[in-house]
């Protein structure tokens, strides 16, 4: 072929389209999922339980300036964001946002809500001071890029905080994730055996704060971005 590249062999392409259609079929299932369980959400984890603690309010506090919650889901940390911090947040699934908007109306906050992938953020490089997950890595198809798009949108020396449920470093803890595992991912697209730190370490963060309760299963973490 003349002038270009040589056409990739159809094989090739095949498993491209075919691994493009498995991302975006999970993608939709999990959406589905969470507008199918909006309505209830908040019954089940809206005062923190056993599990979460205080843990919104602590994410939330966490936040400095222009700051993106990526999966902000029915908007629970909203009321607990500083007053002085700029707050966006994106969110998978039309209905879980609905009522975030809902949230934010109420409690008085100017929120900038969009639906949107974690995995594809639809912001230019580094608009944000702070990046936050609460408890959403876990259900993101592809934990990694989801992370790596956090880092994008993030400007140099801004942070990246995190509360998550995460790989138990107790066996027997660890033994039951793996059991339950196939429950989580069936019902509610949940993967109990990530570990974001594995990310953070990857791209040579700066660790300001990793805190583990709860038998390891429960992590709060706080990065920083080099400044180069």
């Amino acid at each position: 072929m003349k002038g270009g590249r040589a056409a990739p062999p159809a094989a090739i392409l095949s498993d491209l389209e075919r691994d493009g259609r498995a991302d975006t079929t999970e993608t939709d299932r999990i959406r589905a999922i969470y507008d199918r369980n909006a309505a209830r959400y908040d019954r089940h984890t809206g005062d923190g339980g056993w599990l979460i603690h205080d843990g919104r309010s602590w994410l939330a506090g966490e936040a400095r300036g222009e700051t993106l919650e990526v999966g902000i889901g029915t908007g629970l940390t909203i009321p607990w964001y500083p007053a002085d911090v700029r707050l966006t947040g994106i969110e998978l699934s039309p209905a879980m946002l609905g009522i975030a908007a809902a949230r934010a109306r109420a409690t008085g906050r100017e929120v900038d809500l969009r639906v949107g992938d974690a995995t594809a953020l639809p912001f230019a490089d580094g608009s944000f001071d702070t990046v936050a997950f609460c408890l959403v890595l876990c259900t993101v198809r592809d934990d990694a890029l989801a992370f790596a798009e956090a880092l994008r949108v993030l400007r140099p020396g801004g942070r990246v905080v995190l509360l998550e449920h995460v790989r138990s470093p107790n066996r027997a803890v660890r033994l039951l994730e793996h059991l339950m595992q196939p429950i989580g991912l069936r019902t509610q697209g949940d993967h109990l055996l990530r570990e974001p730190f594995d990310h953070v370490r990857a791209h040579g963060l700066g660790i300001e704060l990793l805190e583990r309760h709860t038998f390891g299963v429960m992590e709060r973490l706080v990065a920083v971005k080099p400044e180069a």
